[in-house]
C-alpha cells in the first residue's frame, strides 16, 4: 500500500531534483519518491546482507563455496 510522506527541502535541493528529473524525463516528485525508494531497498539489502554474514559459521561456509576473492568484475560497494 502506497502511503503519502512530505518533506521540506531548501530551493538548491529542489532545483537539482528538477534538473536530474528533467534529465530523466519525469515528474521531480515521482522520480524523489523512487530515489528514496531505492535508498531504502539498498539500506534494507545491506542491513540483511550484514545480518546473512554475522550468522555463525555462513560466512565460512560462503566463502568455501565461493572463495574468499572477489570476482573481476566486483568492485566495492
Amino acid at each position: 500500500m502506497a502511503r503519502e510522506l512530505r518533506i521540506e527541502i531548501d530551493d538548491e535541493q529542489w532545483a537539482q531534483l528538477q534538473r536530474e528529473a528533467h534529465e530523466r524525463h519525469e515528474d521531480p516528485t515521482v522520480y524523489a519518491g523512487r530515489v528514496l525508494a531505492q535508498e531504502l531497498n539498498k539500506a534494507r539489502f545491506l542491513e540483511g546482507s550484514a545480518l546473512f554474514l554475522s550468522t555463525p559459521g555462513v560466512r565460512e561456509e560462503f566463502a568455501s563455496r565461493f572463495g574468499p576473492e572477489p570476482g573481476p568484475t566486483a568492485s566495492a560497494a
